[in-house]
């Protein structure tokens, strides 16, 4: 599944590097139920995400790190920072993945089928970070 990379927005963290192929986030996740409270912002759970895959786009392998609730975003995005930092020939570009998932602290992270809550219509969706993709599979995205 092709990903478009796009500067300055929500996949400006993507890429090739020595070993592959990269997807870096920040994102964040909310416990069952608390959508529905006046704060739910104060409930968000942050995570630096860096999910690594081989020159094919299989999934090699996901860091995730818990930073913390709502105060905490600046802790997460600064250890999804060093993570690309160190990823050995890194290049930020396109890439092309197959789908996967990681569960971590009850919350799914990855790409996944989800064309069964589409009426059986082709859809993938990047989670948590609700990024869509249908065909033409151009990379391209909804939010």
């Amino acid at each position: 599944m092709p990903i478009s990379y796009e500067p300055d927005y929500r996949t400006d963290t993507i890429g090739t590097y020595d070993g592959g192929q990269f997807f870096g986030s920040v994102t964040a996740t909310l416990e069952d139920g608390t959508g529905a409270n006046s704060d739910w912002y104060r409930f968000k759970r942050w995570y630096a995400v860096l999910h690594r895959f081989d020159h094919d786009g299989g999934h090699l392998d996901s860091q995730l790190w818990f930073a913390g609730t709502s105060e905490h975003e600046a802790a997460s995005i600064d250890k999804a920072q060093a993570w690309l930092d160190a990823l050995p020939g890194r290049v930020f570009g396109d890439i092309a993945i197959k789908l996967f998932h990681v569960e971590t602290d009850g919350h799914v992270f990855g790409l996944v089928d989800e064309s069964e809550l589409y009426d059986g219509q082709d859809h993938a969706e990047l989670l948590p970070d609700d990024l869509g993709f249908d065909p033409p599979w151009d990379g391209l995205y909804d939010t």
